[in-house]
């Protein structure tokens, strides 16, 4: 399962770049907070908030960890904020087959053993897989080995032409959901290493297109609702070896993370909507 956690590390801080006041504004503008909700919320003042931000005052690490904080700053934001204000960076970045991160690789190992038969995958925030169960191998039998070659990328995987893309029922919806997923991401976070990840998978030919040799077959809606049962959130309707397979997908994160790497994991768990996938895929453990 040990894999190491490849993602852009923090550029130290140079001249040209911003100081932590354009950084901190612009963090307030996306989570749309006012200057006097965000004081608010730091135990500040509107006034003194109008002054980080325009360079007037220079705030203690404290305060750059607080507004960070009150702003649900990413981790590995955290670090840059700080360095913009003149400090050392405060979380750790440990690669994932470190010895100290035992303790977490056994951890989702458990997880992810114990989750079987159904399946069970952890990525980083570049969706770069880093650990994945027999779930997950089985659903990707018969995928070309060009695209099984390290390091996976679960977008790519699911969405490529050649890899489950074809399989996918409700291509068009799942899709859809993929790409709505990475742009709100994208909205949030400073990652070159994502954008180019999706920039990637969106160019990626839509299901109907020419540029598909076996077509997804064209589902009416009715259809696809009987096959994915109750309308409780929007499922994965996949098949394989000629059954149809349906899920519907849950995230986890590691609460209140001091490693950027622990940070950035997220543990994707398909649990299995309908009575006819459960019955298959135990079918299949046993």
């Amino acid at each position: 399962m040990t894999a190491q956690v490849t993602a852009p590390g923090v550029a130290p801080a140079r001249a040209a770049e911003p100081g932590v006041g354009p950084l901190l504004r612009d963090w307030r503008k996306r989570r749309r907070v006012s200057q006097l909700e965000l004081s608010i919320r730091a135990d500040s003042s509107a006034r003194h908030i109008s002054f980080i931000e325009t360079g007037r005052a220079r705030p203690s690490e404290e305060m750059v960890l607080r507004l960070a904080d009150r702003l649900d700053v990413p981790v590995r934001e955290r670090n840059t904020l700080l360095l913009a204000a003149g400090y050392a960076p405060r979380f750790t970045e440990t690669a994932l087959d470190d010895p100290a991160m035992d303790a977490v690789r056994e951890g989702l190992d458990r997880l992810l053993r114990g989750y079987e038969p159904y399946p069970a995958v952890v990525v980083d925030g570049t969706y770069t897989v880093v650990a994945a169960n027999q779930g997950v191998a089985m659903l990707l039998e018969g995928v070309p080995e060009k695209l099984l070659a390290p390091p996976l990328n679960s977008m790519r995987l699911t969405l490529h032409p050649e890899g489950l893309a074809p399989r996918i029922r409700n291509l068009r919806e799942w899709r859809g959901h993929l790409l709505d997923q990475m742009e709100r991401q994208l909205a949030l976070h400073r990652s070159p290493a994502l954008r180019a990840v999706y920039d990637e998978v969106a160019a990626y030919p839509p299901p109907g297109s020419g540029a598909w040799q076996d077509e997804p077959p064209a589902e009416d809606a009715s259809a696809l609702r009987s096959v994915a049962g109750p309308s409780f959130a929007l499922p994965m309707i996949i098949e394989h070896d000629g059954r149809v397979l349906s899920f519907l997908s849950s995230i986890s994160t590691f609460n209140t993370p001091m490693d950027v790497t622990v940070a950035e994991l997220a543990i994707e768990t398909f649990v299995p909507a309908d009575p006819a996938t459960v019955a298959y895929l135990t079918s299949r453990a046993a």
